[in-house]
C-alpha cells in the first residue's frame, strides 16, 4: 500500500512539475504570440516603426482633414508628469506635421522611461508614419528634469475616407531597473 501511495505521489508531483514548466513556457511565447495576433486582426493600434518622409514622393492631399487627437497616460508605478503640448491637430494627409509631449522627472533620481503608443480606432494605425518620435528610443531624464519631446507624422493619403478622426496615445513605462548596472552617463 505505501509503495502505490508513494508511486501515486511521484506521478502528481511529475505532473505539476511538468504544468509549471509548462505554464513558464507559455508566458515567453505570450509576447510574440500578442505581436502576431495584433498584426493579423489590427488589434491594439499598434503603431509601425520609422517612416521616411520625402516631400517629392509624399504628396499632401489637401482636399481632405484628418484630425489627430493625442492622449498620454502613466502605467502604474510611473511618477512622471507626462503629457501631450496640443491635444489635437488637423491635417492634410501627405503633410508633414510636429507636435511636441511634455514629461518631467519629480522625483530625487534618475530615471528611464519608454513610451508605447497605441492608436484608436485600430484599423488607423495603419495609416500613422511617424519619421522622428520619443517612442523609438528610451527617455532618460535626471532628478527634476523636464523636456519637451517632438513627434514628427503624416497620415498616408491612402486613409479610409470614412476616417475623420484618430487617436493617438502614448503611456509611459518605468524601465530604470531593466538598465540595472548599465553605465547610465550619457544619455
Amino acid at each position: 500500500m505505501k509503495d502505490k501511495h508513494q508511486s501515486s505521489l511521484s506521478k502528481l508531483v511529475a505532473k505539476l512539475a511538468l504544468a509549471v514548466v509548462g505554464m513558464f513556457a507559455f508566458g515567453f511565447a505570450l509576447v510574440p504570440l500578442y505581436d502576431v495576433i495584433c498584426e493579423i486582426t489590427g488589434l491594439n493600434g499598434k503603431t509601425g516603426g520609422r517612416y521616411e518622409y520625402q516631400a517629392e514622393t509624399v504628396g499632401v492631399d489637401e482636399s481632405r482633414e484628418v484630425t489627430v487627437q493625442f492622449a498620454a497616460s502613466n502605467n502604474a508605478g510611473m511618477s512622471w508628469e507626462f503629457r501631450p503640448m496640443q491635444n489635437q491637430v488637423t491635417v492634410h494627409p501627405g503633410e508633414l506635421t510636429e507636435v511636441t509631449f511634455y514629461a518631467r522627472n519629480p522625483t530625487g533620481k534618475r530615471m528611464i522611461a519608454q513610451a508605447i503608443p497605441s492608436v484608436a480606432p485600430s484599423r488607423s494605425a495603419d495609416y500613422l508614419r511617424k519619421t522622428e518620435c520619443f517612442c523609438f528610443t528610451q527617455q532618460v531624464l535626471e532628478a527634476g528634469e523636464e523636456v519637451e519631446m517632438p513627434l514628427l507624422f503624416f497620415v498616408d493619403q491612402a486613409i479610409p475616407g470614412d476616417i475623420h478622426k484618430f487617436t493617438l496615445s502614448y503611456t509611459l513605462f518605468d524601465v530604470t531597473q531593466n538598465f540595472a548596472g548599465r553605465d547610465l552617463s550619457a544619455k
